[in-house]
């Protein structure tokens, strides 16, 4: 048993100091010394301090200041926990490891090695007093006698008693090894313990300061707004009309209205790209992009492409395709204006904004050549399309007369859609008039009550409606020996999915009605009211007169 002990004296040994050794380099502070002289060689303290440097060049007046100050603070919290830890590992755990690899168990081996020297002398005494007996010529049985065999035989006896006495106090410190195993055992169990309440702490350090550096972030109002969810932009930023949509349209009242083909002549793609950036930093140079429209209405249209979702929301797109197919115009126009009173308030604010804008830069379309055709055909891919995996351009030929057919009516008809001026201006930052009708063609739209031979002798005075799809292909009939592109106001329904268009559809005019009539019309008389986001319930107005 007790060469099976000293065999687990030295496995013990060894263990416990290849552990010390393998504990002593996880410590980042350095050992032995106070606190103050291990956190100054702590790595993160130097990263602390890195921060706070940073924090007090850039200021809290800048995102990234605060930031760096809210990290700085937490990454030296962070290290004082750790100078907590390791000392209390090093006290707890090292010490007592070093202490029974290099001390107790020597001593115990030693205490082994004392022992053999002790027997070595105890039979060394006992050969001298056999020998000093056989020079005697005494018999084996009997004592030696004088004065120097008493010596020999008192020198023996004592040597004997030292070995008894070290042979007890090894068995006695074997013993102790044995029972105090436990002990031993404690100590990797208090590791665990001390790790986990440095972690404890650190998690709750980090998860204190985690919801101040958010609230930071989400006060912050100079965030990027292209390519995020409308609705959680407009929180962030406090705002009902988006921010690039307002900056852009504000711009374009002051000096694109009359810029031949707005929305369809492609900017620079540098000036684009570096407007944009600018728009993510809600800092633009008025001055700077008045020369380049063009820029400005392509910036508009990357922010409504970019959206991960379109204005006019997935939900509703296969209503808004329905509606656009329905052959009779006073129930599309009806089924259009269910469609737009079911979008979220969010969106149904934004897409006022913009069709009152974009009927606005119709007004000056003699100038501009953006008729309320041409427009949708440019602008209506990056309001609506469907959500799928496909090929999106492939996709978005195959419905693009449908987006069209419902974009345009939207814009010749904003007045009735979204009736009442709307001021464009809505922050103050820009000095942009309110959206008024001014639309000269106005008289001339058919009154709801005219009978239908009337209607189709006025219809006949009016200019042609243009219709396209993405491409620009255009198919065109022959009316009064003049080329024109066919509508698809016509009396012939265009199925899904189909770009071309019928030569018999008969043309209507691009006027934009802006009467909203009073009442509401027979045929609606029993629609159930609706509810919008905004919260009013509203019923069918009677759409404007037409084909």
């Amino acid at each position: 048993a007790q060469l099976g002990v000293e065999k687990r004296l030295e496995l013990v040994k060894q263990v416990s100091h290849s552990t010390h050794k393998k504990l002593t380099a996880c410590l980042q502070g350095q050992q032995g010394v106070d606190a103050d002289k291990r956190s100054k060689k702590l790595p993160l303290t130097t990263l602390a301090q890195c921060l706070m440097e940073g924090s007090a060049v850039l200021g809290d007046d800048s995102l990234l200041g605060k930031m760096l100050r809210l990290c700085g603070e937490a990454e030296d919290k962070l290290a004082q926990e750790l100078i907590h830890f390791e000392l209390q590992v090093e006290r707890d755990v090292i010490e007592p490891l070093f202490v029974l690899a290099e001390v107790e168990i020597p001593n115990i081996q030693k205490q082994r090695k004392h022992l053999a020297k002790l027997v070595l002398d105890m039979d060394s005494s006992r050969t001298r007093w056999q020998q000093s007996a056989k020079s005697s010529g005494l018999a084996s049985n009997l004592q030696p006698s004088g004065a120097k065999a008493d010596a020999l035989r008192e020198e023996m006896e004592e040597a004997a008693n030292r070995v008894e006495i070290c042979r007890d106090q090894l068995s006695a410190d074997m013993y102790n090894f044995v029972a105090k195993e436990v002990d031993y055992a404690n100590y990797f169990q208090t590791l665990i313990e001390v790790q986990a309440e440095y972690h404890r702490k650190s998690l709750a350090l980090l998860q204190n300061v985690l919801p101040q550096i958010k609230a930071q972030q989400e006060a912050w109002m100079e965030k990027p707004s292209f390519g995020k969810p409308l609705e959680e932009h407009l929180a962030v930023s406090g705002r009902e009309i988006a921010f690039p949509v307002e900056a852009c349209v504000t711009m374009l009242l002051e000096c694109g209205m009359q810029e031949e083909g707005l929305f369809r002549v492609a900017p620079s793609a540098s000036k684009l790209k570096k407007l944009k950036a600018a728009l993510d930093c809600c800092v633009v140079d008025v001055q700077e992009y008045s020369a380049d429209p063009h820029a400005i209405a392509g910036a508009l249209k990357s922010y409504l492409r970019e959206l991960p979702e379109p204005l006019m929301t997935f939900e509703l797109y296969e209503e808004w395709i329905q509606a656009s197919n329905i052959p009779e115009q006073e129930k599309r126009l009806q089924a259009l204006w269910s469609a737009c009173e079911k979008l979220p308030k969010a969106n149904y604010n934004n897409i006022r904004y913009l069709i009152k804008f974009l009927a606005k830069l119709t007004e000056y379309q003699d100038t501009n050549k953006m008729t309320p055709s041409n427009v949708a055909i440019v602008l209506g891919p990056n309001l609506l399309w469907p959500q799928a995996d496909g090929n999106m351009t492939e996709m978005m030929t195959t419905v693009s007369l449908q987006i069209v057919g419902i974009i345009e009516p939207l814009i010749q008809h904003a007045d009735w859609f979204f009736p009442g001026d709307i001021e464009f201006n809505v922050t103050g930052n820009y000095g942009s008039p309110m959206h008024v009708n001014h639309n000269a063609n106005y008289s001339s739209m058919p009154s709801p009550d005219m009978d239908h031979a009337d209607r189709r002798q006025h219809d006949q005075a009016r200019r042609p409606l243009s219709v396209a799809t993405d491409n620009m292909m255009l198919e065109f009939y022959k009316k009064d020996g003049v080329l024109v592109p066919a509508s698809p106001w016509g009396r012939e329904r265009w199925p899904v999915g189909d770009t071309s268009v019928s030569h018999t559809a008969t043309p209507v005019a691009t006027e934009v009605h802006s009467q909203q009539l009073p009442g509401v019309g027979d045929v609606f008389r029993d629609q159930a009211p609706r509810r919008r986001g905004g919260g009013r319930i509203t019923s069918g107005p009677v759409p404007p007169g037409g084909c």
